[in-house]
């Protein structure tokens, strides 16, 4: 599967807001297959852990606050090219400056809570994919 499919989360702040409808019809436009998808809720064990990474950042504690605050939706996407393919359908971390008509343009409102999350290289992808799916959960 290497380079053709990416991992995202809906953050809490955009299932809040109630924009999964309209960020899964832009993923949908955008040519991505969704071959797994769960609405699901992270402990703040759950996201720490998938968040690790950051451990020793300032941010890490307010994250994973942020990221087990409600529910998320996580899911698996395939597509040709589809870790920057979605990096480019997503925007810039901060949606200030976020080209218009992306994901975070039109539904983030914070550099914090910026209303998705996508995996930023093929292997992080599939780890991510992973720690969220078990292989018999991802349909293509």
């Amino acid at each position: 599967m290497s380079g053709n499919i990416t991992f995202t989360m809906i953050k809490p702040d955009a299932v809040k807001a109630g924009h999964i409808g309209n960020i899964l019809a832009k993923i949908n436009g955008a040519g991505f297959q969704i071959i797994a998808m769960k609405y699901t809720k992270l402990s703040a064990e759950k996201a720490g852990e998938f968040y690790a990474v950051h451990k020793e950042r300032p941010f890490y504690g307010e994250l994973v606050e942020f990221m087990s605050s409600g529910p998320i939706v996580a899911a698996v996407l395939k597509k040709e090219n589809a870790v920057a393919d979605f990096r480019e359908l997503i925007g810039a971390t901060n949606p200030a400056e976020a080209k218009e008509g992306t994901i975070r343009a039109l539904y983030a409102t914070s550099i914090g809570e910026n209303a998705v999350h996508g995996a930023d290289s093929d292997e992080n992808a599939r780890i991510e994919a992973s720690f969220h799916f078990a292989g018999t959960e991802m349909f293509e």
